[in-house]
């Protein structure tokens, strides 16, 4: 029986406005919507006259124009960013050359990587990198910053991406998860750079803690977050399952296996399916259970390992 994730997809919001979401926390909603961004990206901004923004979103005027628009008679102190995506981290750039804030990540796209992986071509560059950001202040695991009334600590999330943080705010119970949880999609993990074995280490980390709700970059909140968490990880267990499968059928190319496992899929999703499925398999191979003929990559054959 295939698992149901109950997906969040109604989301009420307008370009060009901010909202108040909570006492501490507000949100602006980029007019850059696209089968990876659901509506566009929500850039929150923590706290009142001194504030933190998160994830300032893509290279677009007009959303910088109301994000600074809104903190017009405010102190912005910190900028914070999950993860070093075109639709997460440019507008990083300019926020910080007109309010003079530094800004904080954990390092530069690639910047978590693993030395050696399975083999994996590290150099190769996928697309959606945003390469020119470097933050002014590198955030590890537990690190946090602080204004009046507000704290947020970086909680370390590989996976999507290998620098990816998600940001706590323990005053309301509250975890801002980037593109590691959403409530409208899963996540694309797409090797080079994405690691299944680590999103999914990631994911199991989200289950010690005791949030009371996410606010993920994309889509609506997520309230009870733990039984979503679980049904994340049975999702991707059950599709690791589907593929084992499918090589024991005699699929020995990606293109075969998204065929079968994404039946019906979007035409615009298949190259992000077909990477997802690269990531199962990279992760399959660093656990002994699947081999490749060669670096693993989109083009490889793969077999089960005897």
């Amino acid at each position: 029986m295939a698992i149901e994730i109950p997906f969040r997809r109604k989301f009420i919001f307008r370009y060009g406005e901010v909202e108040t979401l909570s006492p501490l926390i507000r949100r602006v909603v980029a007019r850059n919507p696209s089968p990876f961004t659901f509506r566009g990206t929500g850039t929150y901004i923590v706290g009142r006259g001194k504030v933190a923004i998160i994830d300032p979103g893509p290279a677009m005027d007009d959303h910088a124009a109301t994000l600074l628009g809104t903190v017009a008679h405010e102190t912005v102190t910190h900028i914070l960013v999950t993860h070093t995506h075109l639709d997460h981290s440019p507008a990083a750039a300019v926020i910080k050359q007109a309010t003079g804030a530094r800004t904080f990540g954990f390092g530069p796209h690639g910047s978590g990587r693993a030395e050696d992986r399975a083999g994996v071509e590290l150099g190769v560059v996928e697309e959606g990198g945003d390469h020119d950001f470097r933050p002014d202040i590198a955030m590890r695991d537990g690190d946090a910053v602080s204004g009046p009334g507000w704290s947020l600590a970086a909680v370390a999330t590989p996976g999507h991406t290998s620098n990816h943080l998600c940001f706590a705010l323990p005053e309301e119970k509250v975890l801002f998860t980037g593109d590691h949880v959403m409530g409208w999609s899963t996540s694309v993990i797409a090797p080079p750079d994405g690691d299944m074995g680590a999103y999914l280490r990631s994911l199991d980390k989200l289950l010690a803690r005791d949030d009371a709700r996410y606010w993920p970059t994309h889509g609506p909140s997520i309230g009870e977050p733990k039984p979503y968490v679980r049904a994340f990880i049975a999702h991707r267990r059950e599709r690791a399952d589907a593929i084992v499968a499918r090589l024991k059928a005699g699929d020995r190319t990606i293109p075969e296996i998204v065929a079968t496992v994404y039946p019906g899929l979007d035409p615009r999703l298949v190259v992000a399916a077909g990477r997802s499925v690269l990531a199962h398999l990279i992760e399959m191979i660093e656990r002994g259970v699947v081999d490749s003929d060669g670096p693993p990559s989109p083009a490889s054959r793969f077999r089960l390992r005897a």
